[in-house]
């Protein structure tokens, strides 16, 4: 990093007045790199003003002793304002919380006040932000909030307190260099494509939707059209959808308002503007792709999917290194930023770069409200262009939320619902549950699983049921079968016998956990969703037309939410455990853990675990090293480590030395377990963290740092000596200090579980 030199420039850059550009010797790219391209207005069109103030950040860039934080103060009294903000902002350190900037402006009530929090979880497409939208009275049509459609919807945790009016609403975002590289990854991405002679609708294609699906640069800048937008004909309508129905008939999404909806003109000056961007994705990745073959040879004489990889990753180096490509991704940055001027109403908080953090909203009108709430949660293609959805990371409401249908709205309805990202679907993503989901269990009163009853339960749920019994909140289980209208077959002829078919779903479910559950928290769950299981269809249509039947099952379902928040009874009773056969289990969870990932990162062969591509590597690593998260889409190191630890720490609990005093029978010894359980799991979440991402930062830095032939082996060489240091193999050597620190560390947390739940612990 010294032998580099940093120096800036002005430009105009299409704005008003000059700006200056500069790489910045103390924030990284996409690729981990120091030297992240930064442009920023100096106030002025002045030539000799910008001149000046151009000189002073060269003066600052230029001597590394000014390139930290806490020499800000002495950096105000010898530079301008401009260059110092210029230079110092997004340099903060610190991690945002965005549950705590949300709950700043709508603190989330609790049990004390009289609320129950009630938690929805399940598969993409299972129909649980439908079935949160009839537990609102969100009309599918006229509210269209939450959005749903056939695809990953939810990306962001949507919580929504019911209460009287004013209605409210509190949204948090991306941060701007999360934003940022993601915007880069969308265009190496588009730039590659070019590469392989793709065309123009393809390259867009890449560039509006990030291969992860999470971040939708079309919501931002406006959709690809190959042909001018023109008013919707009645033909058009017949095929412009919001969503899908629960019984399988599209059905055409409500008109937009005036206000709403984006009219021709500008989605032609975004249609231009996204052709321009095009031209220069081919421009900037013809030069680079000229570059790369100079050295590397032609792409196309590539004869293998190695040498072909090899020269993606020098193609994308030298992308990086293009000035084309960093004003480019600025450029896009500068319209991302422009968006949020579009929002008229509430009001912004922002941070040191002026980038907005929250978005607080205050209104009596439910229509105006939810009219401004959309701008950051809906997916309407004839909004796209001014949508910020793909830059929030969490959206928290307020207000009179009540089903719309009278026989629903009698009683006590103060609820918490909190709703999330889905669990997916493939057995890869639902190995372990995302800690996003699984630190909420304890916050919540009940847990409400959302299953299609059209077909057996998938790896998800299934790995959801397993977490929730093994971390000892068995008892705020419920499940909410949708679709249950579309259960046919010659041999079910009545409710009854349909019933009995999709109930029986989490018998064989139940039956399939035993061995890694143990068979007394498979009995809890069995006889906890046995009775708490409710049967709904229909949930795509306006509360006022959903078939009666299923109308009496949604007010059970809000009766038994309510009820959830009833603590449970205070029993005196606790177990005695023998810590001798803990390493044992310990021994287990360590082996499956690194088996796990040693497969995944190609150490070695792990049946169930293959190679993941370094490219998903590489992105877990970004991740971890710029504090965003600990996964990416699929990959959970922290995750895992929490299931196997948690799995068989509850699977040792089962088994206690003795009690304080006898269970009066197997159901209240599991009460006292599971209080310890649940003590347990929010203790491991933490060592999981710490041991695997705290304290392993620069490591986890430098392996994604790596780059050319043989970064991928180099990359998963360091993570897996990241998984030795931090999860060592369990041994009675007394050698083994790493192993024996880490037993104890293990202990402690058992121990005082136990402790505080009135047991003792012997050795």
């Amino acid at each position: 990093m010294a032998s580099r030199t940093y120096t800036a420039a002005k430009t105009r850059s299409g704005r008003p007045g000059w700006s200056v550009i500069f790489g910045h010797p103390r924030r990284t790219d996409a690729r981990g790199k120091y030297g992240l391209k930064v442009r920023r207005g100096l106030r002025t069109q002045d030539d000799s003003e910008a001149d000046r103030l151009v000189e002073q950040l060269n003066e600052l860039l230029a001597d590394q002793s000014w390139w930290s934080i806490e020499r800000r103060t002495d950096a105000a009294q010898r530079f301008d304002p401009i260059v110092v903000a210029a230079f110092y902002d997004g340099l903060e350190t610190g991690k945002d919380n965005s549950w705590d900037q949300r709950g700043n402006f709508i603190p989330l009530p609790t049990k004390d006040e009289g609320y129950a929090r009630v938690m929805l979880v399940g598969s993409t497409g299972a129909g649980k932000t439908t079935l949160l939208r009839q537990l609102i009275g969100s009309d599918p049509k006229q509210d269209r909030f939450p959005s749903t459609s056939t695809a990953k919807t939810t990306i962001a945790d949507i919580e929504i307190v019911t209460a009287d009016a004013p209605f409210q609403a509190a949204v948090t975002f991306m941060t701007e260099h999360e934003t940022r590289c993601a915007v880069d990854e969308c265009l190496q991405e588009a730039c590659f494509e070019t590469v392989r002679e793709r065309d123009d609708t393809e390259i867009a294609n890449a560039l509006l939707e990030h291969k992860e699906q999470r971040f939708r640069l079309s919501y931002l800048l406006g959709a690809w059209r190959t042909e001018a937008p023109t008013e919707k004909s009645d033909n058009q309508h017949d095929f412009d959808y919001e969503y899908e129905c629960d019984d399988g008939d599209a059905r055409e999404s409500e008109p937009l308002s005036e206000s709403e909806e984006i009219g021709a003109d500008e989605s032609t000056k975004n249609n231009t503007q996204l052709n321009a961007y095009i031209v220069r994705i081919k421009t900037i990745s013809q030069a680079t792709r000229d570059k790369t073959t100079a050295i590397h040879g032609d792409f196309r004489d590539m004869r293998n999917a190695n040498q072909r990889e090899t020269w993606r990753e020098a193609f994308l180096d030298n992308l990086y290194q293009s000035r084309d490509f960093a004003r480019l991704s600025l450029d896009i940055m500068d319209v991302i930023t422009e968006r949020f001027s579009l929002i008229e109403s509430g009001i912004f908080e922002r941070g040191a770069t002026g980038w907005p953090v929250l978005w607080s909203y205050e209104e009596i009108d439910r229509a105006t409200f939810l009219r401004q709430a959309r701008w950051f949660s809906s997916n309407h293609e004839r909004q796209f262009g001014r949508l910020l959805t793909p830059l929030v990371n969490g959206v928290r409401v307020k207000g009179p939320f009540h089903p719309s249908n009278d026989c629903l709205q009698h009683g006590n309805r103060r609820l918490v619902l909190l709703d999330g990202e889905g669990l997916g679907h493939s057995a890869k993503e639902a190995n372990s549950i995302s800690t996003k989901v699984t630190e909420k269990f304890a916050k919540a009163d009940m847990i409400l699983l959302v299953d299609n009853a059209q077909s057996p339960m998938q790896a998800a749920p299934l790995e959801l049921l397993r977490s929730v019994g093994s971390s000892g909140h068995g008892h705020k289980l419920a499940v909410a079968f949708t679709h249950f209208d579309h259960v046919k077959g010659d041999n079910l002829r009545g409710y009854e016998q349909k019933r009995s078919h999709v109930r029986a779903s989490i018998g064989n479910a139940i039956a399939g956990l035993r061995d890694t559950l143990g068979v007394p928290v498979a009995e809890v769950l069995d006889s906890q969703l046995h009775a708490n299981d409710f049967y709904l269809g229909g949930l795509d249509r306006p509360t006022q037309i959903v078939p009666t039947g299923f109308i009496r099952n949604l007010r059970d379902l809000l009766r038994r939410m309510v009820d959830s928040a009833k603590p449970l009874e205070p029993i005196e009773l606790a177990p005695i455990y023998n810590m001798a056969d803990l390493a044992f289990a310990l021994r287990d969870a360590t082996d499956e853990f690194k088996k796990q990932w040693h497969g995944r990162l190609g150490i070695s062969h792990s049946e169930g675990f293959p190679k993941e591509h370094w490219t998903r590597i590489k992105a877990l690593c970004r991740r971890i090293a710029n504090s965003w998260a600990n996964e990416y889409d699929g990959l959970r190191p922290v995750a895992d480590l929490i299931r196997e630890l948690q799995g068989c720490i509850s699977l040792w609990m089962d088994n206690p030395e003795s009690w304080t005093r006898e269970p009066v029978d197997e159901s209240e010894a599991q009460t006292a377990i599971n209080a310890i359980r649940r003590q347990v799991f929010g203790r491991v979440h933490e060592l999981a963290e710490r041991r695997l991402i705290d304290t392993h930062i620069p490591e986890w830095r430098r392996a994604f740092e790596f780059r050319g032939p043989g970064s991928g082996s180099d990359r998963a060489g360091v993570m897996g000596g990241i998984y030795d240091s931090a999860v060592p193999r369990v041994s009675y050597k007394d050698s083994d200090m790493a192993a024996q620190a880490f037993m104890r560390e293990v202990q402690k947390i058992v121990r005082e579980a136990v402790e505080e739940s009135g047991g003792s612990v012997r050795r």
